[in-house]
Formats: structure tokens, C-alpha cells, sequence
């Protein structure tokens, strides 16, 4: 019912937050305890973004059938964050679920890619299109989380 994720933290010269984060796996059963009955209302809630954001990390974890012991988040008290760190085949891949038209590259991901020496960031929105921001950066559609075969 409930997914926990450990923070990552190493020795950077940042002071990080320790605390872990707790997500619904179903994002059903959140709607319905924060009284949301339909899409709209779901919508118009403050709790939109959050709402999106455990979906989607519930959703790509489970398509790119990543173990709970490489899934972790990142933030430091300055405020710098990463939704998602996964550790993969050798590599160093962050994840940002935004639920926005239009994507775009933000100050947090920008120091996370350096600190963490991430090898990627890829953005998941709801969105139809998957599309680079850059050579680090990319925007995958959810459609395009659950068309990926590992």
C-alpha cells in the first residue's frame, strides 16, 4: 500500500536530508481518502503535483522493474531535490515527474546532475511526446514508460 524511499546521500560537501519518503502505490486509494471523487477534482486539488508524482514513480519503477534497493530520492536543506536516483548497469540515472505541458530544466536538476555526477535526468509528464532538452536532459511520456521493454 505504502512505498518508502531511502534518501541517497555520500559525502559531497552538502548537508542532505536523511529522512525517508513515503508514497501511496496507488494513487486510487490517496484520491479517495482526500475525498476526490472524479478527474476534475483531482485537478483542482494543491495535492495535484504530488498525486502525479507517486504515480508515475509507481508506474516507471514497476515498467522498468527497478529493485526498491536502487530507488532512492535526493535532497539537500538548500532545497536541491531529485524525485527519483536509480543506479543502473553501472550507470547513475535521475528521475522528475512533473505534471506539466511543457517540461523544462530547473535549477535542482541542473546541481543534482553535478553533484551527483548523474549520468542522465529524464523528466516523465503526461504529455504525448518524449523529446531532449538537452544532452543530459530528456522528457519521456508516460505512454512512452509503458511501451519500454527491458
Amino acid at each position: 500500500m505504502v512505498r518508502t524511499l531511502q534518501p541517497w546521500f555520500e559525502n559531497i560537501g552538502k548537508r542532505q536530508v536523511k529522512n525517508v519518503k513515503i508514497y501511496f502505490r496507488d494513487s486510487g486509494i490517496l484520491h479517495n481518502l482526500m475525498g476526490l471523487s472524479d478527474r476534475t477534482a483531482v485537478e483542482r486539488h494543491p495535492k495535484l503535483g504530488a498525486s502525479w508524482e507517486g504515480f508515475a514513480l509507481e508506474e516507471l519503477l514497476r515498467h522498468y522493474e527497478v529493485p526498491a534497493s536502487n530507488a532512492y530520492f535526493w535532497r539537500t536543506q538548500a532545497g536541491a531535490e531529485l524525485d527519483l536516483l536509480i543506479h543502473d548497469q553501472g550507470k547513475r540515472l535521475g528521475f522528475e515527474f512533473k505534471y506539466t505541458d511543457r517540461p523544462q530544466i530547473t535549477p535542482s536538476m541542473r546541481i543534482a546532475l553535478e553533484n551527483l555526477q548523474l549520468d542522465h535526468i529524464t523528466i516523465i509528464y503526461p504529455g504525448p511526446h518524449s523529446y531532449a532538452l538537452d544532452a543530459s536532459v530528456t522528457v519521456m511520456s508516460i505512454q512512452d514508460v509503458y511501451q519500454r521493454t527491458h
